[in-house]
């Protein structure tokens, strides 16, 4: 009878923990990039996810590859004008526009560029520099316009410059400073609101919890709920009406959290992690799924890995 009853827990528990995990989400693996690329940005239009510039032995490059999710494979495509690490990246009426950037590690010389990229064509277009350069900066399109938040200038300082710009006339305007400079962040526009979450004030080991969120209404920032666990170095994402903050990294360790936001309960709660902790990379959604490609699997540019990993949420 006690063995009977044991088993039974047993069964309860496992399916607790079954249909728990299931609430959380899940990891899978699809075909690895070609080679291991590391600060690297993630877009995606349609069913084709785009992996943008990054670094191999601290060198930035023009890389450029997409991948065909209906297919799991992966292919070249047009490079970025000019090699580029820790890229600001967003999408906005099918095209991809990049923002920012450094031309080597560590952190070197921000660069002022911004780049429109037309998948239909396979081509870039180059856009009117930012007033300065920043690399690491936090890019996202919200009301048709194109945030450029915080980030880390040629001189290595972060800072927290906002500028927009305004496709439809080519100008950057600058906008209310971010209330804490700082860079590394998770940037993401949800909900008619602009959220700036986590990133380092300064080394990599100056990690924060901050969550900042402007309204281009009134060209105001306030305070959001802090980031559950705080770091830098984050790949975000707006998915399934949450904004989903993934990896980072505080040497000598790197973060395989998944934590969300919901911006209507204004409340925090832990999904899946990914198998492995990693930085240096994006997150970009098509379809039903998030798609998480290369990094760094150790702090800095240790442990470069060319997988690409996919979350799916119930």
């Amino acid at each position: 009878m006690l063995r009977s009853s044991l088993r039974m827990l047993a069964a309860f528990a496992a399916a607790a923990t079954t249909a728990a995990n299931a609430q959380s989400g899940a990891w899978s693996s699809k075909a690895p990039m070609p080679a291991p690329v590391y600060e690297v940005a993630l877009a995606a239009v349609g069913d084709k996810v785009h992996v943008i510039g990054g670094s191999v032995l601290g060198v930035a490059g023009p890389y450029h590859l997409e991948y065909d999710v209906a297919k799991d494979t992966w292919r070249a495509r047009a490079f970025l004008p000019k090699g580029l690490d820790h890229v600001g990246v967003t999408m906005l009426n099918g095209k991809i526009y990049t923002v920012g950037g450094f031309v080597a590690t560590l952190h070197r010389d921000g660069q002022n560029a911004a780049y429109e990229y037309d998948p239909a064509s396979d081509t870039w277009r180059i856009l009117p520099l930012m007033k300065a350069g920043r690399g690491s900066v936090g890019v996202a399109a919200l009301g048709g316009k194109i945030h450029a938040v915080g980030g880390r200038n040629a001189d290595g300082n972060v800072v927290a410059t906002h500028e927009v710009f305004d496709p439809t006339t080519s100008v950057w305007k600058e906008l209310a400073p971010l209330p804490h400079a700082r860079d590394h962040t998770a940037t993401v526009a949800i909900d008619g609101k602009l959220h700036v979450i986590g990133g380092r004030t300064g080394a990599s080991t100056d990690k924060t919890d901050l969550h900042d969120i402007y309204d281009p209404a009134t060209d105001t920032w306030t305070s959001g709920p802090p980031l559950p666990t705080p770091r830098s170095g984050l790949a975000a994402t707006v998915y399934q009406d949450m904004i989903l903050v993934i990896g980072g990294e505080l040497p000598p360790n790197t973060f395989a959290q998944n934590e969300a936001y919901d911006p209507k309960t204004r409340s925090w709660r832990a999904l899946a992690p990914m198998p492995e902790g990693r930085h240096g990379t994006g997150a970009a959604v098509s379809g039903n799924n998030v798609y998480v490609a290369g990094g760094s699997l150790k702090p800095g540019n240790r442990g470069l890995t060319n997988e690409l990993i996919v979350f799916t949420f119930p």
